[in-house]
């Protein structure tokens, strides 16, 4: 089984409802957060090497990394091949910063986008419209209903009803 369909299968089955999956969530998120602090103290720095080899950089199992690999993918530069990724596998975490911050929002991953390390990379009117950016992106705007006999939109002169409307 890929390391990504196992982490999948295994991580999305645990119920944040019960006492087992508020444990693996919970670790799971104190590993991210550290590796998050560590990666945004250099983010000049590209961090690359096997999948094996940024566990251990990171002091984690290949397991948890896969989890790590399997979120951040979307905020690479160059996205890794998590679908068919295996120990040996070479991985890059260049990311651009502000994908990364957008995409922790999204998540709704506070303890991530409220990181002290963010106050050194983009300034706080940066991150304030990256955040409104970010959850208007998802916000759907209905459009103004044109009535009968409101004036047609082409521009015509005439009625909704009597042109376009037909």
């Amino acid at each position: 089984m890929a390391m990504l369909e196992n982490w999948r299968n295994t991580a999305y089955a645990k119920d944040m409802n019960t006492r087992e999956g508020q444990m693996f969530w919970g670790n799971y998120f104190a590993v991210e957060k550290g590796i998050y602090e560590k990666l945004l103290e250099n983010p000049k720095d590209v961090v690359k090497g096997t999948v094996k080899e940024l566990a251990e950089k990171f002091e984690i199992d290949t397991f948890l990394m896969t989890g790590f690999l399997d979120g951040i993918n979307d905020s690479l530069v160059t996205p890794n091949p998590i679908e068919t990724m295996e120990e040996d596998t070479e991985v890059s975490l260049e990311f651009d910063l502000e994908i990364l911050y957008k995409n922790m929002v999204d998540a709704r991953a506070d303890w991530l986008y409220e990181l002290p390390q963010w106050d050194n990379l983009l300034t706080e009117e940066r991150r304030k419209e990256l955040y409104k950016e970010q959850k208007k992106s998802g916000t759907v705007v209905k459009e103004k209903k044109i009535g009968r006999n409101d004036p047609c939109p082409c521009g015509s002169g005439k009625k909704y009803k009597f042109c376009c409307g037909k």
